[in-house]
């Protein structure tokens, strides 16, 4: 199957970065958001993005305009009718997304691969209720997307060969590095570091140190760009719960079970980056 249109639901962080991403590699892309006030805020900050790039010499204005011209905000589903690959990059609450492949399901072309940027949640729920269960696979992105080139390409016991080969084909062409994983909540990456993640924020309710002697220890002692508790902060902490609470019910071990701490900072709001506090303060 050839992909020249792409469609993507979700124009946060991670769904901005995809549609920038795609759109700067040569794809067509529509992009949508639950609010209209969120695309647009979407929209923006890809278009801050290329600008800033293009005064630091990283990318031609030539290239900028080319860009921003294959971008287009949609406002409901029924834009995507032409798009070849959908890539949902919305909240990890599988009902949301299984109510959203649904949805795909019915208004996108009979063709059309439609693909999960979940970071812990079952394909396979999600494959079920598209109606086309052989076209859907999980093409998780990480945080953020611009910058970091590693992509984990999900597949289902219902993935056909030929979405697995369109999927990986795609990612190539994106200049992403891939790696193949079944599907299972948290797939590699998450199921390695939720633990060591929650393992330091144990250590800090404990007392045993201070976030900022975790991170420093992580980050030179084990030759980490960034330190656990940073990259929570990173990956928003409201995430991490839901990362978490999905990988505690699938597999009931304790490791996997999120620290009263991190609860806490989000009950209060403090999500990380994204809000300005979370184990630590941004400006």
């Amino acid at each position: 199957m050839t992909i020249r249109e792409v469609g993507v639901v979700g124009c946060g962080i991670m769904g901005a970065g995809i549609a920038q991403i795609c759109a700067a590699h040569g794809y067509r892309v529509r992009v949508t958001e639950s609010e209209p006030e969120r695309l647009e805020e979407g929209l923006a900050t890809i278009k801050r993005r290329l600008g800033r790039q293009v005064e630091r010499g990283r990318l031609s204005r030539e290239r900028h305009d080319r860009t921003l011209a294959r971008l287009k905000g949609v406002e409901t589903l029924s834009g995507f009718a032409d798009s070849d690959l959908v890539i949902e990059a919305v909240i990890e609450e599988l009902p949301l997304k299984k109510e959203l492949f649904e949805e795909l399901g019915e208004v996108c072309k009979e063709d059309a691969i439609l693909a999960s940027n979940t970071s812990s949640l079952s394909l396979s729920e999600m494959a079920a209720s598209s109606g086309r269960p052989d076209q859907v696979i999980g093409i998780h992105f990480f945080n953020p997307p611009t910058v970091l080139p590693l992509v984990e390409v999900i597949s289902s016991e219902s993935t056909s060969q030929e979405t697995i080969d369109a999927a990986m084909a795609f990612c190539d062409s994106i200049d992403r590095l891939t790696v193949r994983v079944k599907d299972s909540p948290g797939f590699i990456v998450n199921r390695l570091l939720v633990p060591f993640i929650f393992d330091a924020i144990h250590m800090v309710e404990g007392g045993i140190a201070s976030a900022e002697d975790v991170d420093q220890a992580c980050k030179v002692g084990l030759n980490h760009a960034l330190g656990p508790l940073a990259t929570a902060d990173l990956i928003g902490l409201d995430t991490m719960i839901h990362i978490s609470d999905a990988m505690f019910e699938e597999y009931g071990e304790a490791r996997f079970k999120a620290p009263t701490t991190l609860r806490r900072l989000v009950s209060l709001g403090h999500l990380g980056r994204k809000s300005g506090r979370g184990f630590f303060e941004y400006n």
